[in-house]
C-alpha cells in the first residue's frame, strides 16, 4: 500500500489585520508559511479568505487517514479527513476574530460572513446563517436558513448522481440559489440552471454548469464577463466564446476571470491592469529589462521581445482582455485548480505545481519577493521543499495552498 500523506495549509501575502499567514510577522508574508491551527490537535481543512480577515475550517485529527488519493480540492477534505460529517469549527483571524462549532462551510466577504452548519436534532437538515463579520459569530445571525440534507438534493431526485457532490459556498446546497455579499442576500438562479460551482468577483459573477459550460453577468466594463464587450449583463449568459469547450474550474478575480478546461487548458480575461491575465501591460513595461533574465530562468514563456510605442511601452501591451485567451502554462503543463485574488492568479498543475502572477506588491505571488509578474512563474519553495499543490485558495491580497510531502520513487 502506498504511503499515506497527510497535508499542510501554507500561506503568504497581505496580513496586515493579524491574519494568520504562517509567521504573521509585519503586513506582509512573502514566501509560503505553514499555517497554524489553534489547538493542539486541530487541522485546516478548508480556507476562505476575505480582504481584511480569513474564516479557517478545521477539524480535531483523530486516528490515522483512511487509504486513497489525496484531495483535488480545499471543499472535499471535509470528505477526506477522519472525522464525522459536519464536525469542524470555524475560527475567524484578522480584523474580524471568533469561532463557531458544527460547521461544514463557511464563505468570507467584507460585509457578510456566511456559515454552513449541522442542524438540531436527528436528520435534520443544515442552517445557512448569515453573521456580520465583527459580530465574533455571538447573539443572533442576520438571517438564517435551513437548507435540504446532501443526500436529499435535487439532481439525486433527478438521477445525476448520488446527491454527494460539493457545492461549495456561495451556492447553496439542494437549492437553485446562493448567497450574494450584497441585498438580497439570498438570489435564486434560473430552474434550467444545473449549477455545479459559482465564484463572486467584485462586481460580477462565474457560474460553471453541470455540462461544464460557464455563465457570467453583472458588471462587465473591465472585460470581466468575456462576451466582447463592456457591458453590464443582469441575467447569467452563456459565454459563447467556450461554448462546446467543457470547463472543469471557474474563478472570479476583481475585475478578470479565469477558467480551466477538462483538458487543463486555461482561459484568462478581464482586466489586465496588473498582468493578471499573464499579458504583457504597460505598468509592468519599465521593468521589463530587470526581469528578461528571470523570465529565461525563471519557467517563464520565454518570450520578452516586443516592440516599443512611442511612449516606450511594449506595442503588445494589453489592458483589457474582453474575450477568453487561452494560456500556455510553462513546459506544457496542465492546470487542475485555479483560483483568483483582486488582482493576480493562481493555478495548481497536475504534476502537483502552483503557478502565480498579477500583482505582486504583499507577497501574495508567493516568490519572496514584492515584485508584480506578467506571466505564469512557478513557486520554488514547494519544489526546493518536495510537497505537491493539491489545492489553491486566493483571498483579495493573500494566497492559502493546500500542499502534501511528494512521494517518492
Amino acid at each position: 500500500m502506498a504511503e499515506e500523506r497527510r497535508g499542510s495549509w501554507f500561506g503568504f501575502g497581505f496580513c496586515g489585520f493579524g491574519q494568520a499567514l504562517g509567521s504573521g510577522r509585519g503586513r506582509q508574508v512573502t514566501s509560503p508559511e505553514p499555517l497554524r491551527a489553534a489547538g493542539t490537535d486541530a487541522e485546516v481543512c478548508s480556507v476562505s479568505a476575505s480582504w481584511s480577515y480569513t474564516a479557517f475550517l478545521s477539524r480535531e485529527r483523530s486516528g490515522p487517514i483512511p487509504p486513497g488519493p489525496a484531495p483535488t480540492c480545499p471543499r472535499l477534505l471535509l470528505s477526506w479527513l477522519p472525522a464525522p460529517a459536519g464536525a469542524g469549527q470555524v475560527q475567524l483571524s484578522g480584523s474580524a476574530r471568533g469561532a463557531a462549532e458544527g460547521c461544514r462551510d463557511a464563505w468570507a466577504s467584507e460585509t457578510l460572513l456566511v456559515v454552513l452548519r449541522d442542524g438540531r436534532g436527528p436528520g435534520a437538515g443544515a442552517e445557512l446563517q448569515a453573521w456580520a463579520p465583527g459580530s465574533a459569530l455571538c447573539g443572533e445571525p442576520l438571517w438564517a436558513q435551513t437548507v435540504v440534507p446532501e443526500a436529499q438534493r435535487e439532481d439525486r431526485e433527478d438521477g445525476e448522481g448520488d446527491g454527494t457532490r460539493a457545492r461549495p459556498l456561495p451556492l447553496l446546497p439542494g437549492a437553485r440559489a446562493y448567497v450574494s455579499p450584497l441585498s438580497p442576500l439570498y438570489r435564486p438562479l434560473a430552474p434550467e440552471l444545473r449549477a455545479r460551482r459559482l465564484e463572486l468577483g467584485t462586481e460580477h459573477a462565474l457560474l460553471l454548469d453541470e455540462a461544464g459550460q460557464v455563465y457570467s453577468w453583472g458588471g462587465g466594463r473591465h472585460g470581466q464577463l468575456g462576451h466582447g464587450t463592456l457591458e453590464a449583463e443582469p441575467e447569467p449568459r452563456l459565454l459563447e466564446a467556450l461554448q462546446g469547450l467543457p470547463m472543469a474550474e471557474v474563478a472570479a478575480g476583481g475585475w478578470h476571470s479565469v477558467c480551466v478546461s477538462e483538458t487543463g487548458d486555461v482561459y484568462t480575461w478581464g482586466w489586465n491592469e496588473s498582468g493578471q491575465l499573464a499579458l504583457p501591460t504597460r505598468s509592468l513595461a519599465e521593468d521589463r529589462e530587470t526581469v528578461t533574465g528571470e523570465r529565461l530562468s525563471g519557467h517563464g514563456p520565454g518570450v520578452t521581445g516586443t516592440t516599443g510605442d512611442e511612449g516606450g511601452a511594449p506595442a503588445s501591451c494589453i489592458a483589457l482582455q474582453p474575450f477568453p485567451a487561452l494560456l500556455d502554462l510553462p513546459l506544457g503543463s496542465d492546470a487542475v485548480k485555479a483560483s483568483c485574488g483582486s488582482r493576480h492568479t493562481a493555478v495548481v498543475t497536475r504534476a502537483g505545481e502552483l503557478y502565480t502572477w498579477g500583482w505582486g506588491k504583499y507577497g501574495q505571488l508567493g516568490h519572496g519577493d514584492t515584485t508584480s509578474r506578467d506571466w505564469p512563474c512557478r513557486v520554488e519553495y514547494f519544489v526546493d521543499k518536495q510537497l505537491q499543490a493539491v489545492a489553491v485558495s486566493c483571498g483579495p491580497w493573500n494566497t492559502y495552498v493546500y500542499a502534501v510531502q511528494r512521494e517518492t520513487s
